[in-house]
């Protein structure tokens, strides 16, 4: 009875039992529901292959797939007070905070770099959204005033990806002060002649809409991004009305000319390389470029024999 209850049982359940999947393997779409292998939709740039919906990604990964090469430099970021409010809901804010890194791997919402798309230099900023809603407090406003900086100091444009639920309720009006902040370096490349690209991503929403958002030369947005400063929900609430269908969504706006192009993520190096070289008076990318080849080694050849001696040789022969 011992044999098998200890060996046969034992063995029979292993046979038939279930194994455990790590549940970090797929994803399900938030908008049709199928469940996506995890490196298929990283490959995908985290769009989904059956209903085409833009999931959010974050800005390492956005940039990877940007720059050439996948190869960037962070720009430094002057790092502000901890809580200068000392502000506490249900958790304290260094708590939340600590959260929200672990959770992403990221010291803050916005990323800044600098490279190269197509071999023209330029400096990006990007909103993690994962990170307490891609919210806007006084890091990510000095973040963009650094990537202004940057931006007039290599004499480059300034390409920014926004996603955010607005300002960061936890700093107070200091967060609202980063909407004049932000808008005087946009400013700052005007007065330098130089682009400044903004693309909206889902959502994009609040405070940040109000400022620098919608502040670039050239707007462009994926698709049926959620783009608003008070949400539709809100708005139906307060007018007590039916919105139209898309209300507030970046195909919404396109039509009504609040955007300059809704391009696909997979399509968007090629839209911003376009456009790029176009506002820097460069001339068109051509496919294909690459480095010239290193030169071949000179082979020293014996000089070409002169008329005499071919008559001398063929008399010999």
């Amino acid at each position: 009875m011992n044999w098998i209850s200890n060996y046969v049982r034992p063995k029979i359940n292993s046979l038939f039992s279930r194994r455990e999947v790590p549940e970090n393997l797929w994803t399900k779409c938030p908008e049709c529901g199928t469940m996506l292998f995890h490196r298929e939709l990283a490959e995908n740039l985290n769009v989904c292959s059956t209903c085409d919906h833009h999931m959010n990604i974050s800005p390492r990964d956005r940039f990877a797939a940007l720059f050439d090469g996948g190869i960037f430099t962070e720009v430094e970021v002057p790092v502000p007070l901890a809580d200068p409010l000392q502000f506490r809901d249900q958790k304290k804010y260094p708590d939340r905070m600590k959260a929200a890194q672990k959770a992403t791997g990221e010291k803050e919402a916005m990323l800044v770099a600098e490279g190269e798309i197509a071999r023209t230099p330029v400096v990006a900023a990007a909103q993690d959204f994962s990170f307490m809603a891609g919210s806007m407090g006084m890091y990510v406003g000095n973040a963009i005033i650094a990537a202004a900086e940057r931006a007039v100091r290599l004499k480059c444009p300034l390409i920014l990806f926004a996603a955010a639920g607005g300002a960061r309720m936890q700093e107070g009006i200091l967060s609202l002060m980063q909407m004049p902040r932000t808008t005087v370096a946009v400013q700052m490349l005007r007065e330098a002649g130089l682009p400044y690209i903004c693309i909206l991503t889902h959502p994009t929403t609040g405070g940040v809409t109000a400022s620098y958002a919608m502040l670039g030369d050239v707007q462009i947005s994926e698709p049926n991004a959620l783009i608003c400063f008070a949400g539709p929900r809100v708005i139906e609430q307060t007018i007590r009305e039916k919105l139209p269908e898309g209300f507030q969504r970046a195909e919404y706006l396109l039509d009504h000319g609040m955007l300059d192009r809704v391009t696909h993520r997979k399509a968007m190096r090629e839209e911003l390389v376009t456009i790029l070289r176009m506002l820097m008076n460069q001339p068109p990318a051509i496919k294909g470029d690459l480095p010239a080849p290193e030169p071949r080694p000179v082979i020293d050849l014996p000089p070409p024999p002169t008329p005499e001696a071919v008559v001398e040789n063929k008399a010999a022969e």
